[in-house]
């Protein structure tokens, strides 16, 4: 079934958690050109599924969290979940340059001090698609400034790999080279729009981590 973005009623969707989910990507909403979808129009992806109630943040006393995917590795797709809506929706294109280095997700039930939910960074050796929620095992963190507010990315792997045998389990693991590129893009992603606004704040291990998410999750229950 397709319909225009405009016609969605948020709410409904929201409500109806025990419905069969499904993607929903509109025609209207999406425009081709030369194979990148134009920046200028909304793309709404209907899931159907609050995540901040169907999911816990994890079992953080084993270093596990829940993530759900929005952004796969190598997208340039910004794409964004709208916790009213239930919706995941697209923000924007980005320069082909700074296709993102890692699956980007975040933490349900958790609110960062940006006012969303708390950003992870998902390590695959393939990209996950978007709306996939993953068991993962938290080995750092990233910490980052956007725009002069604290934007932390917890770094984690799936809890179960059983291509690599779980082999990465601290950031040492990922090598001096990953994490040179990562701080690289999350210090220049947004250079050619509003430069000099982005920072990253060093590294920290998967107790930084965890007190982080724990946090994050006593921010949202607050709210």
């Amino acid at each position: 079934m397709a319909t225009s973005a405009s016609s969605f009623t948020g709410d409904a969707w929201c409500k109806n958690l025990k419905a069969r989910p499904e993607a929903v990507l509109s025609p209207f909403a999406v425009q081709s050109q030369h194979g990148i979808l134009a920046a200028s129009l909304l793309v709404r992806i209907i899931s159907m599924t609050n995540f901040n109630t169907a999911y816990t943040p994890g079992d953080l006393d084993s270093f596990k969290v829940n993530t759900v995917i929005e952004i796969p590795e190598k997208s340039i797709l910004k794409i964004e979940y709208n916790r009213t809506t239930c919706a995941f929706e697209l923000d924007r294109v980005e320069p082909a340059i700074f296709a993102k280095p890692a699956n980007y997700g975040f933490i349900p039930g958790t609110k960062d001090e940006d006012g969303d939910e708390l950003d992870t960074l998902l390590i695959t050796a393939e990209p996950v698609p978007t709306g996939v929620v993953v068991e993962a095992a938290i080995i750092g963190v990233l910490n980052f400034e956007d725009d002069g507010e604290k934007d932390h990315k917890i770094i984690c792997v799936p809890a179960d790999d059983r291509d690599s045998g779980n082999r990465i389990k601290t950031l040492d693991d990922l090598g001096e080279m990953w994490k040179n590129k990562i701080e690289y893009h999350f210090n220049t992603y947004k250079d050619l729009k509003k430069r000099g606004t982005t920072k990253v704040l060093g590294y920290g291990d998967r107790e930084q981590a965890v007190a982080v998410v724990k946090d994050c999750i006593a921010r949202f229950k607050g709210e």
